[in-house]
């Protein structure tokens, strides 16, 4: 049987500055935070998730194991990794932290731009919705 990861899976962005192996553990968290992954839920293997996002093995193997060491995810004998019991704490931890990683870029471009915090929050409601209206 052919599982498929892709509803979790991260858009690799290879110009940004976060490494490819922490842009996976942060698809991950998100994942597991909002309910697209639950305790007990198969995580791909090496070499399914280093296809699915045409990465390197050794960095999806660096992926996984980051992945055991942050508490996301555990291995089990017979199935391979999956997502731990305890992931939804860390889980919610690495994704406030990605937000206000993202918030900060946010704000810092904006200042640089001269925008006024009325601007920034209607040229980001503007994206909210368009976003909303996507789906």
């Amino acid at each position: 049987m052919v599982q498929k990861y892709s509803g979790w899976l991260p858009k690799i962005d290879t110009r940004s500055p976060v490494p490819v192996y922490e842009q996976i553990i942060e698809a991950v968290a998100l994942a597991v935070s909002a309910g697209e992954l639950l305790p007990g839920d198969p995580l791909p293997s090496v070499r399914a998730l280093a296809s699915e996002l045409r990465v390197n093995p050794n960095t999806a193997a660096r992926a996984l194991r980051e992945l055991e060491v942050a508490g996301l995810s555990v291995p089990v004998k017979g199935v391979g990794s999956t997502v731990a019991p305890r992931a939804r704490v860390v889980a919610a931890r690495r994704s406030a932290a990605a937000l206000e990683r993202e918030l900060d870029g946010i704000v810092e471009v904006a200042s640089r731009l001269g925008l006024t915090l009325t601007e920034t929050c209607d040229r980001l409601m503007r994206r909210w919705e368009h976003e909303d209206n996507a789906d």
